[in-house]
């Protein structure tokens, strides 16, 4: 048992109570015995309601599996469904139009669009990578990924390879043709550039002089007018820097002197409590806290060895350049702006405690502990600025309609009057990935049209919410053959189409979901610019790296312009297309071989996640597939394959053996390809001593059991019981 500090009937976590106490408090204004007591009385008052929302869900869930397993609703009827839901008050009645009235927002999120990182904030190396990558090396992204193929002896290796750096640059040039086109020539050929009466000028190896197609696109600069070192443009409200220094290993060779493009990439990260991490007691929660603090007063550091060398990693400062309308210094942040991203609903912690030594719902302490720390930024306390609006920006998560909307705008209410802060100061973004917040999104953002500054789809999540609310109707597709469902085209579709219907536009972000391969960059480029084609100002990337080649799709296509033809257009996709489940047409199809390859995929990636989180914490890793192709594999995923196959053993297609022998034939597969990681435990064969293995059985024949298809509860659960068996040994 940890030491607790006892305050107004809750026993806090003694690591958490320091960091409070000792870390959080000072600088805010907000004394000690205030803050306990606000959080006792917001505890008092949220719980009960909180209890509440979860219990009307499982009633929800009764009754839509009941209306399932009526043989009078067979075979389905998408009308006859709809109905149903109208008549139980999952789908709630669509009011008059509106428009959101969010004020305060900074233009990261308002107005700028472009890539978005999700970073799990548990681990602080991670967190201050996504924070920094606001900026990126065009020409390291490219060199260092498959955008750039090997072909004709531009093999990347251990030294730099000069065939491989000329490919790079003539990609990178090529974009700049695109982005910063010139009035004549190309930069390709360009022998110089300087500046000339606060206009780019360009000198072209043919001995002419060209500038700028759109003069105004030349922001400003560094260095000397005749012998500049950095040149700063900006294209669809991005900014670009050439970088020059002849001196440089690759600015010797070039013809002007360029030694690199630098992109602005990552405009806004969500630094995440949630589904990238594993975070299941106090000690977790203190540490997650405790990054968090770190980036909003900007002491935030971590040291680690890199190539036999000590780095420390630190947030970058702004960067500053002469404007090239005024010349005067002018200053562009060097972070990206944060969101924080908060647990949903149905989680507790034991970071605190009731009177009685019960778990408190973790949702709540992440709502008023963040919003403390965010006080930090509001005040001015910390090294950098993060948001100039003076907001806080939380997203939250895995909320089923709007009354769960609004239980979290009267939270936030009510932690802002806690702490004193103007009412609206914490902002919201809502993640459209459960399917009643889906089929009522309208009236979802309608409740929280003073702070919502967000709205996004998640695929996976929504997938893993579409299996289990829809168990018993019948088998689902393949997993790989969701994507082609009418239900997920009419999701997409209505996210963005509802988002610009009320108003969003210049107010807040309407995003799109990851891009889970990370090391297939060129297929990224190939297919990514789907998402901002659609009228997505925002879509997560993997990676710092996969930030900065997907800001070129953002230059190559101006996302304002998209949303203003939709807007003079507007339609949105029919809710009976939403509602349509995505059900086998004919199971008895299937091969065998088509069975055994679904299951075997699915429980690969199952095993090879939570195996990971279990054991060692890792919330969010690249996880290599059955065919030894890394994917970013988080609970959303996990959610997915564990619900498939529960659905697949409901309907007979899969029995129980045929689950086992798969699950112990994968787990051998997982040993082998985490072979190298000394802390890894094998799962096989003692099967019966692997927790890791246990909550992974737990997770398919528990599946129909567990709130929502959630996975949380019991790997929360498996991750506890390991903690304690290491503390044991130690």
């Amino acid at each position: 048992m940890q030491d607790r500090k006892e305050r107004y009937g809750f026993k806090i976590s003694g690591t958490l109570y320091d960091l409070v106490v000792t870390k959080v408090l000072p600088g805010t204004g907000i004394k000690a015995d205030d803050f306990w007591m606000g959080l006792s009385d917001i505890l008092t008052e949220f719980m009960p309601r909180n209890r509440h929302l979860l219990a009307k869900r499982d009633v929800l869930q009764r009754q839509m599996d009941e209306w399932h397993l009526n043989p009078e609703n067979q075979p389905f009827n998408v009308e006859d469904y709809h109905y149903f839901l109208d008549d139980i008050g999952y789908i709630v009645p669509e009011g008059e139009d509106f428009t959101v009235t969010t004020e305060n927002v900074d233009p990261e999120i308002a107005t700028i669009a472009g890539p978005q990182l999700v970073v799990p904030l548990m681990n602080a190396r991670y967190a201050l990578n996504a924070a920094n990558a606001r900026w990126g090396s065009l020409y390291d992204a490219l060199y260092g990924t498959d955008v750039i193929s090997d072909e004709d002896g531009a093999e990347s290796g251990s030294g730099y390879n000069p065939v491989r750096g000329a490919k790079v640059i003539e990609y990178a040039r090529g974009f700049l043709d695109q982005a910063l086109t010139l009035s004549n020539g190309s930069h390709s050929d360009a022998k110089s550039y300087t500046v000339v009466d606060g206009q780019l000028s360009v000198n072209l190896k043919d001995g002419s002089t060209t500038g700028l197609a759109g003069p105004a696109k030349f922001a400003g600069f560094n260095g000397d007018i005749d012998n500049p070192s950095a040149l700063l443009c900006w294209h669809n409200g991005l900014h670009i820097e050439i970088q020059i220094d002849r001196e440089h290993l690759i600015g010797k060779d070039d013809a002007a002197g360029v030694k690199d493009v630098v992109l602005e990439a990552a405009v806004s990260t969500i630094q995440d409590c949630e589904d990238s991490i594993a975070a299941v007691d106090g000690e977790d929660k203190t540490l997650v806290y405790s990054n968090w603090l770190g980036l909003m007063k900007g002491d935030l550091s971590e040291t680690l060895e890199k190539n036999g060398k000590t780095i420390t990693r630190t947030l970058n400062p702004d960067r500053n350049y002469t404007c090239a309308t005024t010349g005067e210094q002018m200053s562009l942040p060097g972070r990206s702006m944060l969101f924080i991203r908060n647990v949903g609903h149905l989680m507790n912690t034991d970071a605190v405690l009731t009177e009685s030594d019960k778990t408190v719902p973790e949702g709540i302490l992440d709502a008023v502990f963040t919003g403390l720390i965010g006080m930090h930024d509001l005040n001015n306390k910390g090294q950098y600025s993060n948001s100039r609006t003076g907001s806080i920006y939380i997203v939250k998560p895995k909320m089923h309609g709007p009354q769960e909307v609004q239980f979290t705008c009267d939270l936030f209410s009510r932690v802002e009057r806690m702490l004193h802060i103007p009412q609206n100061t914490i902002k919201v973004g809502i993640m459209d990935e459960e399917r009643r917040t889906s089929v009522n999104l309208k009236e979802c953002i309608r409740v929280a049209k003073d702070r919502v500054v967000f709205i996004n789809t998640g695929f996976l999540d929504r997938t893993g919410d579409e299996i289990h609310t829809s168990m018993h109707a019948g088998p689902m597709v393949r997993k790989d053959a969701m994507k082609d469902e009418k239900w997920i085209g009419a999701y997409e579709a209505r996210n963005v189409s509802i988002g610009l219907e009320t108003g969003l536009k210049g107010k807040a972000q309407i995003g799109k979901g990851m891009w889970a391969v990370p090391d297939n960059m060129a297929q990224m480029m190939a297919e990514k610019t789907g998402h901002l084609k659609s009228g997505a100002s925002c879509a997560w990337v993997p990676s710092p790296t996969a930030a900065t080649l997907h800001a070129m799709h953002y230059h190559d296509i101006n996302v304002a312009d998209v949303q203003d033809k939709m807007l003079e257009n507007p339609s949105v996709a029919s809710l009976d297309d939403l509602l349509t489940i995505p059900l086998l047409a004919a199971p008895s199809g299937l091969t065998a071989d088509e069975i055994q390859a679904e299951l075997d995929n699915n429980i690969q990636g199952l095993l090879g996640y939570v195996v990971r989180w279990v054991d060692q914490g890792i919330g969010c890793s690249k996880v290599p597939d059955i065919h030894n192709v890394g994917r970013m594999e988080d609970r959303a995923t996990l959610r997915i394959s564990s619900q498939h196959i529960c659905n697949w053993w409901r309907h007979g297609i899969l029995d129980e053996s045929r689950i086992m022998a798969s699950m112990k034939k994968m787990a051998a597969v997982v040993d082998g390809q985490n072979a190298d990681d000394d802390s890894y435990q094998n799962m096989a064969p003692d099967f019966d001593k692997s927790i890791a293995f246990g909550a992974a059985v737990k997770l398919i024949f528990k599946g129909k059991k567990q709130p929502s298809g959630y996975t949380e509860p019991l790997l929360h659960d498996a991750r506890q019981q390991v903690k304690n068996q290491q503390s044991k040994e130690h």
